[in-house]
């Protein structure tokens, strides 16, 4: 089988149910969502010795950002069941919150860093912010499920909320932004 199929020679590419242009809002959205994706892999293949738990969540996210870039692929969703759910939310929702009980008070701003695992899931949730963005103007002109908006929104959420656990676990602590006023409530008891 060959990988090339000249078939975007000319700036266009499928969708399914249509050809639009490389550069549409669509692909565009799933585009970042498949450079996120990359980003996973690679944090996930940090953690793997280090954090299994973590990078095993990792993977789990990868397939769910595969469902996410195909809940956005459809340039005609009529009939279509969309992949992604409330129950996705859920699931990132009850590691955020895990991981928040892990990490050290957060009373200002902390600068991307520490590990290499965390460092990497910054990134993640940086490029995650940009994706979220992305699918936010994609959808205000091709509405599709705005499940993959909640998902996106919550998932940097969970990267920096791992990104400090992972810290915490490894014995790096978190760099605080040097010019930060306290920003941040503190736990109620």
């Amino acid at each position: 089988m060959k990988i090339y199929t000249r078939a975007g020679d000319e700036g266009k590419t499928s969708l399914i149910g249509g050809r639009v242009a490389k550069d549409d809002l669509r692909v565009e959205a799933y585009g970042t969502i498949d450079e996120l994706n990359a980003f996973v892999g690679l944090a996930a293949a940090a953690a793997a010795d280090k954090l299994p738990e973590l990078a095993q969540q990792l993977t789990d996210i990868q397939h769910e950002l595969f469902d996410c870039g195909s809940d956005l692929a459809y340039a005609n969703k009529d009939g279509v069941s969309c992949k992604m759910s409330s129950a996705a939310v859920d699931k990132l929702e009850g590691w955020i919150d895990q991981y928040t009980d892990e990490a050290p008070e957060l009373v200002r701003f902390i600068l991307p860093g520490g590990s290499d695992v965390s460092a990497l899931l910054h990134v993640c949730r940086t490029v995650c912010r940009r994706a979220e963005r992305r699918v936010v103007t994609m959808m205000a002109a091709h509405p599709s499920n705005p499940e993959v908006r909640r998902y996106l929104n919550r998932l940097s959420d969970y990267f920096f909320a791992a990104a400090r656990a992972a810290n915490a676990r490894l014995g790096f602590p978190d760099v605080e932004y040097a010019r930060s006023a306290e920003v941040f409530r503190k736990r109620k008891p």
